[in-house]
């Protein structure tokens, strides 16, 4: 049986009228009393149907963006479409990150209830994730990037495993065959996936070939260590791949130094075509996600939640990435 605002304001041992007022952000209710509300209603996981209402009448105007991180290209694209479809809708943002650390996710939560009609929650971590469903806050939620799928939530994506297949299959076709892969973090779902495809894709076109996997976090540091670990450990590979662009620069910053020609002795390749991966030389060929069109899409998505064509729609949406060809491969670049 679906939970009723009756049964929270039971549990609360409040009235409806104060379950309903502290659900709104009234100001009338005392900050114990609305805490109160607020946890018997994430616990019982109540849905309040008037969610939607909230939106379509924008009480607040403001949308919650809680994100892992707020540092670097990828962030700051995904923040870009995200306020442009504020903007055009007259709403506002209030954003908030928990700088990594996914004990931290539920503070960042917490900071939201109350100051949105609505929220938008990037949560790629695999550990602690089976709890997501009990801290999301009484409140039209979105998913991006999920690491699991919590019931009655929508999710925006990427489809990871699949362009990581399609960035090996590519630099297999080249006539590469001894491709390592420069990892993300462990913990990060993204980067599970990307690394499964990696694995996959070898499995598939590449029998023989021992996968080669080196250490990285998706930052460009730890590009850098891998290109000067693969330096120093010899032989090098035929190509390297890097499960996100930043790390796939600092390794081409780290090959270089090296004395290493890419892509004339190491083919290179990054994933998510950021801006700046166009402009380093040799461009970097990549996997292009559009990561301006995903926040879009995440908000766009929240806006329709309530409405009777959105409103039974949870199942999750994936963005295709696009092989983008340039010269740091060795293929004839794209002319687009």
């Amino acid at each position: 049986m679906s939970v009723t605002i009756k049964d929270v304001a039971r549990q609360a041992n409040v009235s409806v009228a104060t379950v309903s007022r502290a659900l709104n952000g009234h100001p009338n209710v005392a900050d114990d009393v609305r805490q109160r509300v607020f946890d018997v209603a994430a616990r019982l996981r109540y849905s309040p149907h008037h969610a939607a209402r909230s939106l379509s009448s924008r009480r607040t105007q403001t949308i919650g963006v809680v994100l892992p991180d707020l540092y670097g290209e990828f962030f700051s694209e995904l923040m870009r479409g995200i306020d442009h479809v504020a903007r055009e809708r007259g709403l506002h943002l209030l954003v908030s990150s928990y700088h990594g650390n996914p004990g931290e996710q539920g503070a960042a939560l917490r900071t939201m209830r109350g100051r949105v009609d609505g929220l938008l929650l990037m949560s790629p971590f695999l550990i602690g994730s089976e709890d997501l469903s009990a801290e999301l806050p009484p409140l039209p939620v979105v998913l991006m990037n999920p690491a699991v799928a919590v019931e009655g939530r929508p999710a925006v994506g990427v489809d990871n495993h699949g362009g990581a297949m399609a960035m090996v299959r590519h630099l297999l076709a080249t006539g590469r065959r001894r491709i390592a892969f420069i990892a993300g973090p462990e913990d990060n779902f993204d980067a599970a996936e990307r690394l499964r495809g990696y694995r996959d894709a070898m499995a598939e076109g590449a029998p023989g070939v021992e996968p080669r996997v080196l250490e990285g976090d998706f930052g460009e540091a730890s590009g850098h260590r891998a290109g000067q670990r693969l330096l120093a450990e010899g032989p090098l590979p035929e190509a390297v791949f890097a499960a996100n662009d930043m790390m796939a620069l600092g390794c081409l910053f780290a090959l270089g130094q090296g004395g290493v020609r890419v892509p004339a002795d190491v083919a290179l390749a990054g994933f998510d075509d950021i801006p700046l991966s166009r402009y380093v030389h040799p461009p970097l060929t990549t996997m292009r996600v559009e990561i301006a069109e995903l926040g879009a899409l995440a908000i766009r998505r929240l806006l329709e939640a309530g409405t009777e064509a959105g409103g039974e729609d949870v199942g999750p949406r994936l963005l295709q990435p696009r092989l983008v060809v340039r010269a740091s491969c060795g293929a004839v670049p794209d002319t687009g």
